[in-house]
């Protein structure tokens, strides 16, 4: 058995997979991972809190870890002392030139986060053909990809959220509060929120249109996909977990070599 693990800004994102079956998945905060072993086996939730047992495997039979983590070093530490088999090889995907496929664009390839890439990685052994990478989370980056499976360059941006809150604490007269998307928005909260949904839309349609292939489709992920697909008018391919597939990917080609 696999354990898979993505660790963002925000939140940690998990599965247990046995072959080519998904057993089991869930979502930590960031703030809570040093309940992450509890979690994975079994004895924490992040809703109800301590002695909330979640349904599923426990971790003796965990043989392989692989992690995603642009959190920092403090989450490494507890990834590092989640107390699965002794046994079981733990691995950190790192951005390397080359892998499963797909070639690494960056000036330093390892400079390239570990999320983007596995995102990447997932996306290319998707759709094999030119696309847009799209990760919606606390920031959003936009990868493209060749057709020859090539990484050319991408953008980084505030996310949604992070759009709104930047200007909610930098801005003296602005306030909290929960918009709605409207094309010409008449209150504060609406034109914030319509804003970061605006600015987010139009960034990646400015690099669709970049690729000059009208039939390249965006392939989109993350927290803020629901609110974004609603806004994108280019073919579009909505995958959950993009950085865990990715990392698949990586444990497979490696159980391979």
């Amino acid at each position: 058995m696999m354990l898979l693990i993505d660790a963002g800004n925000t939140r940690i994102k998990w599965a247990l997979v046995q072959g080519k079956d998904w057993l089991r998945s869930g979502i930590l905060p960031v703030a809570q991972a040093g309940e992450l072993s509890r979690h994975l086996a079994g004895h924490y939730d992040p809703l109800t809190g301590p002695g909330q047992a979640l349904p599923g495997n426990g971790l003796h039979d965990i043989e392989q870890v692989w992690v995603s983590n642009v959190a920092g070093e403090e989450v490494a530490r507890h990834i590092r002392n989640i107390g699965v088999n002794r046994n079981a090889k733990l691995h950190f995907a790192v951005a390397r030139k080359e892998q499963c496929g797909v070639r690494n664009g960056y000036s330093q390839a390892g400079q390239l986060g570990s999320d983007r890439w596995a995102a990447l990685l997932g996306a290319w052994h998707l759709v094999r053909e030119e696309c847009l990478v799209v990760n919606c989370g606390t920031a959003t980056t936009i990868d493209a990809l060749s057709a020859q499976g090539e990484f050319t360059g991408g953008l980084i941006l505030p996310g949604l959220e992070l759009m709104q809150s930047s200007l909610i604490t930098t801005t003296a007269m602005l306030t909290p509060g929960r918009g709605e998307y409207v094309p010409f928005p008449k209150n504060t909260a609406d034109a914030m929120f319509s804003g970061a949904v605006q600015a987010s839309c139009g960034a990646i349609q400015r690099q669709h249109a970049l690729l000059g292939n009208d039939s390249a489709p965006v392939v989109l992920s993350g927290g803020a996909a629901g609110v974004l697909r609603e806004h994108i008018r280019m073919p579009l391919r909505i995958v959950e977990n993009m950085i865990l597939h990715g990392l698949l990917i990586i444990a497979q080609e490696a159980s391979e070599a």
